[in-house]
């Protein structure tokens, strides 16, 4: 395993972005290679979530990528189970708090970019043309990339965390309810609470969509964009299970303080009622 981020370069991420087109696929993608490992429908299958969750507007696509970069590196090191799960929650806090660091305290992509599916293509072409908004995802991309590898491996090699007992993560819970792998459920687990507890747009949601997009890539003529039938279904139902809310802090009324804090939420039923309409086929 890598031990820094030295060969994480901003050209060689630029590059990834260009080719892959999305910034949750180039987060998952760059930080994946420096552990030396490839993942192609699991990084593929990010796309919807660029944007925000396919162009809302909520958490950048390189969050998202991060944490599940984060969790497969959980897996690779700690298999399944209790501690993993645990790890890449814990690993998935550390990025958003660097993420925020990088970009004046904001997580969301429609506060860094100020255009989410509702803008009009006047003001998209504005944005991304005119404005060099292009250049700026690079730009934030590139920053992002090495700080957030440091962020998995202080937390993987930290031996002073400790787990709560299972069920650690809804997005966890909700991967095995969809039948995923071991792996693709501690890949998942890191974004409960709305990806590391930060409160954000739901993070069995992000699972149940990324999930989905793995099974449309194991088709022989599967395909996935930044949005697609699956993933508008999938959101169509958790918005009506909701009243039309994205956000966890604003569904569960509060934010999670702890993974253990979480844990207990749901071993009391919380979001059970969510988890089961997202995991319904």
């Amino acid at each position: 395993m890598a031990k820094t981020a030295s060969n994480i370069s901003a050209l060689g991420t630029v590059g990834t972005f260009i080719k892959r087109g999305a910034c949750s696929e180039t987060s998952f993608c760059v930080l994946n290679h420096a552990y030396n490992d490839s993942l192609k429908n699991e990084e593929h299958a990010s796309i919807p979530l660029a944007g925000g969750i396919m162009q809302y507007g909520y958490q950048c696509g390189l969050l998202w990528g991060a944490a599940f970069a984060a969790g497969a590196q959980a897996y690779r090191q700690f298999g399944s189970g209790a501690q993993a799960e645990t790890k890449a929650v814990i690993a998935s806090q550390r990025l958003v708090e660097s993420f925020r660091a990088l970009n004046k305290d904001h997580m969301n992509c429609l506060e860094i970019t100020e255009i989410d599916k509702s803008s009009s293509t006047m003001k998209m072409i504005t944005y991304f043309l005119i404005k060099g908004g292009t250049l700026g995802c690079f730009r934030r991309a590139a920053r992002y990339a090495p700080a957030a590898f440091n962020d998995i491996n202080a937390t993987l090699s930290d031996t002073q965390i400790e787990q709560p007992l299972a069920p650690v993560s809804c997005a966890a819970v909700l991967a095995q309810k969809m039948g995923a792998s071991p792996e693709h459920t501690v890949m998942a687990a890191g974004l409960a609470g709305g990806i590391g507890l930060s409160g954000g747009a739901c993070g069995a949601l992000g699972a149940a969509i990324w999930l989905t997009g793995i099974e449309t890539l194991k088709k022989p003529d599967g395909k996935i964009g930044f949005s697609n039938p699956g993933a508008t279904a999938i959101v169509d139902r958790f918005l009506k299970c909701t009243d039309f809310e994205f956000e966890c802090s604003t569904i569960v009324g509060r934010k999670f303080d702890t993974v253990g804090d979480h844990a207990k939420h749901l071993c009391d039923g919380g979001c059970s009622k969510i988890i089961d309409v997202l995991s319904a086929r």
